[in-house]
């Protein structure tokens, strides 16, 4: 078990053209999270093609289970030990149709977690996941959110009682609300006593400009270290199992 994890959370500008150029700037992200030390990258909700549900009626929008169009992903994360959790619509092999986190490891292993609040119009094209998933990554308990999850204490109640030590969230929160961001990141982490990381998107989206304010909140609440601007960006912190102990 560690007592240190570096993690980077990519504000992100997804590319048109669709997954395969997304998937190459992911890997030149993850290159780049790399440099700081990473261990975990998380990216936004849909990074891989972007919040455009429109988009969705192509069957090449969505992922599949050993998807080839993943073959670099993988071999990035391969290459520098990193793990990587990425945006994505995607089929499970009976044809659900999930707004996923795809969680990709460095020994080619793949897990996934499913948003399970869904919003609006998402409702129309996705099916519901059933609370959060949380994964292991050098002793660290790390709970995926997907956007609205974050906005309903259960959902971080329930990976608080699975014994997250963070809750990592995917998302995409436009201008005109920082406020309801920083509030719900800030008691996410604070009600249950764990760090919490936002990985926003950025530039246009088809609900409008970005926000941006990726980053990370502390098991106090309080904001420890966010992103410039509204644009793609990696913010990189060293989160410290010390600081969890002072609130345990």
């Amino acid at each position: 078990m560690n007592d240190a994890l570096t993690v980077s959370a990519v504000q992100y500008q997804a590319l048109e053209g669709g997954i395969i150029p997304n998937v190459q700037e992911h890997v030149r992200l993850i290159e780049d999270a790399e440099s700081h030390g990473a261990r975990l990258v998380v990216f936004p909700e849909l990074s891989l093609t972007g919040y455009n549900l429109a988009l969705l009626v192509a069957d090449d929008s969505w992922l599949q289970r050993d998807d080839p169009r993943l073959g670099d992903l993988h071999e990035i994360c391969r290459r520098t030990g990193i793990t990587a959790v990425a945006g994505a619509a995607y089929r499970e092999p009976d044809g659900t149709p999930r707004l996923a986190s795809l969680v990709i490891h460095p020994n080619g292993t793949t897990e996934l977690g499913f948003k399970t609040h869904l919003h609006g119009p998402e409702r129309e094209v996705f099916a519901a996941g059933d609370g959060a998933v949380v994964i292991e990554l050098d002793g660290w308990q790390i709970a995926l959110a997907i956007c609205f999850d974050a906005a309903v204490p259960a959902h971080s109640t329930g990976a608080a009682q699975a014994g997250a030590d963070i809750y990592a969230v995917s998302a995409l929160y436009t201008l005109a609300e920082e406020r309801r961001l920083a509030l719900h990141l800030g008691a996410r982490a604070m009600d249950n006593r764990m760090f919490a990381i936002l990985a926003n998107l950025g530039g246009s989206t088809a609900l409008g400009p970005s926000c941006g304010l990726s980053g990370f909140w502390g098991p106090d609440g309080c904001e420890l270290k966010k992103a410039a601007g509204t644009g793609t960006e990696v913010v990189t912190a060293v989160l410290q199992r010390s600081a969890l102990r002072k609130f345990r």
